[in-house]
């Protein structure tokens, strides 16, 4: 893959595609509808529009699929909250519209993958939950009892077929989905272009403001004047305190081990474990096949040094999978969890009607980014849509009162953090290529040291709602632990919802070590 994207590691998608690059916005423009974000959501809506002879203009702080998208796992599964625990909360008919949506989502993606001739590795897979051990198997009686009253076809069977490896009983979903996503949004993007859309890379939204007749889109270096805007920027930057009450940032991991080709059925396989785990088939490119295991989740900002979680992932998965060969990838991603599990697709609640939000992805990013883009698009051609009340972003957290009130309870704790002091004393305690926050009077100080010494200092106040920020040595990045804000070694927004950069600050002299020569001693004077 090409150009930034939103953190240090890289992705087996990343490894394995090239998508356009697409110049930056400078100057103004004027069109029908601006999508922000060039993820699945942003382009998905954008090509959607553009079939409606919509004059579409998407624009990317970095690149396509150079955000979240390009470092998800690219399934397609039942709801991370499985169908037991939707009919739960909302009930049997809220349980039947959530699966019509599922199922409607990759009926889309299918569509496009056809009509378009877009070779993303697109592949029909059944799918199995499995128990972590025999305590389980009520709850996976219950969840197959829900999932066949919302009308989805699911069956309990004895065990997973073709593993090495005993599962116990699980839970078959046939007919679920995989594909590799940046050649999905490479093809994808392709195909808004051809019929007239715009893209514009390395283009950073600043604000949005205006009125029911028309948004203005600041960026850096331009503005875009549009009737609609679509935010799909995987959280939203524009709504700085409402929507950020009802879902929470957590990094979740993934890993890539590489298996010949055959060994393993292409199937898709969760767990109910705390942490829980995910397992797909994914090809190489070179003969072999890359068996991706993930999970590990935390929330964002709340562990500085992650690796060993990827160390986790891997004994897990050779335990049971011996014949994996080489670990060659490991990265992290983001999700957006939403305090009563479904995602936030529609219009903004805090803003006029014509700007709408595509968040709350749940770990089921490519299913309710699709789900998101299509509701979108019927909602700005003034058409019904079925789920527009169940995924309505304006809708109140009463289905999920524990985790709402669980959340703000750990972000309330996480202000405390400008009570305490530093976790380091000097920084003459950080070690190259690490971070820390050190203590300076009253304020706050995110310290990174780079491989030849240099000091890299940052306010650590987060430019959205003032948390402390802390670092991720896995990433190399700034995370909130109150909003999943991220922010790289410069200060830059990696992700929001914050919209400003933090604020280089500068040393107090007894803080900055001697200079260094080349040879790591100090310089003497020149006489």
């Amino acid at each position: 893959m090409r150009g930034a994207t939103n953190g240090n590691s890289t992705s087996l998608w990343m490894d394995t595609a090239t998508v356009p690059v697409f110049p930056a916005l400078v100057g103004a423009r004027e069109t029908q509808v601006c999508v922000i974000g060039a993820g699945i959501a942003g382009l998905t809506a954008a090509y959607l529009l553009a079939r409606e002879d919509q004059d579409v203009i998407v624009v990317d702080a970095l690149g396509i699929g150079a955000g979240e998208t390009g470092r998800s796992a690219a399934h397609f599964f039942p709801p991370d909250e499985w169908y037991h625990g939707i009919e739960h909360r909302f009930g049997r008919a809220q349980a039947r519209l959530v699966a019509g949506s599922y199922a409607h989502a990759l009926q889309m993606v299918d569509a496009i993958v056809r009509t378009e001739d877009i070779a993303c590795e697109l592949e029909h897979v059944d799918g199995y939950l499995i128990a972590r051990d025999a305590r389980d198997g009520p709850a996976l009686e219950r969840e197959c009892d829900a999932a066949v009253r919302a009308g989805v076809r699911a069956e309990l069977v004895a065990g997973v077929p073709g593993l090495g490896f005993d599962t116990g009983p699980a839970v078959r979903y046939p007919g679920q989905a995989q594909f590799h996503p940046l050649k999905y949004l490479d093809g994808l993007a392709r195909a808004f272009v051809r019929r007239g859309g715009r893209i514009h890379g390395a283009s950073h939204v600043r604000r949005i403001r205006g009125d029911h007749r028309r948004q203005i889109v600041s960026l850096d270096h331009g503005e875009i004047r549009a009737r609609d805007v679509v935010v799909a920027t995987h959280t939203p930057f524009n709504d700085r305190v409402v929507m950020h009450t009802k879902q929470a940032g957590h990094r979740t991991y993934a890993i890539g081990l590489r298996v010949p080709r055959g060994t393993l059925p292409h199937l898709l396989l969760w767990d109910l474990g705390h942490p829980y785990h995910y397992v797909r088939l994914a090809f190489a490119g070179d003969g072999d096949e890359v068996l991706v295991v993930g999970g590990a989740d935390h929330r964002t900002g709340q562990d500085a040094h992650p690796a060993h979680r990827y160390d986790a992932l891997e004994r897990w998965a050779r335990e049971r999978f011996p014949m994996a060969r080489e670990l060659a990838w490991r990265w992290s991603g983001e999700v957006m969890e939403p305090s009563d599990g479904l995602a936030f697709l529609g219009r903004n609640p805090m803003d006029d009607d014509s700007v709408y939000l595509i968040t709350g992805d749940s770990g089921n990013g490519m299913t309710h980014c699709t789900i998101g883009a299509m509701l979108v698009t019927d909602l700005i051609m003034e058409r019904p849509n079925p789920w527009s009340a169940l995924y309505d972003p304006a809708r109140k957290p009463v289905h999920g009162l524990a985790e709402f009130a669980s959340a703000q309870a750990n972000v309330a704790a996480r202000y405390g953090d400008w009570l305490r002091g530093g976790e380091v004393d000097s920084v003459r305690a950080i070690p190259p290529g690490e971070g820390a926050v050190l203590r300076e009077g009253l304020r706050r100080v995110a310290v990174y040291r780079d491989p030849g010494g240099g000091l890299h200092a940052l306010s650590a106040r987060c430019t959205h709602l003032g948390c402390a920020v802390h670092w991720n040595g896995a990433e190399q990045s700034w995370d909130c632990p109150c909003h999943a804000s991220r922010f790289d070694l410069e200060g830059n927004v990696l992700h929001g919802p914050a919209a400003a950069p933090l604020a280089k600050i500068a040393l107090a002299p007894g803080d900055a070590p001697p200079p260094q020569d080349g040879h790591g001693g100090a310089r003497r004077g020149v006489r």
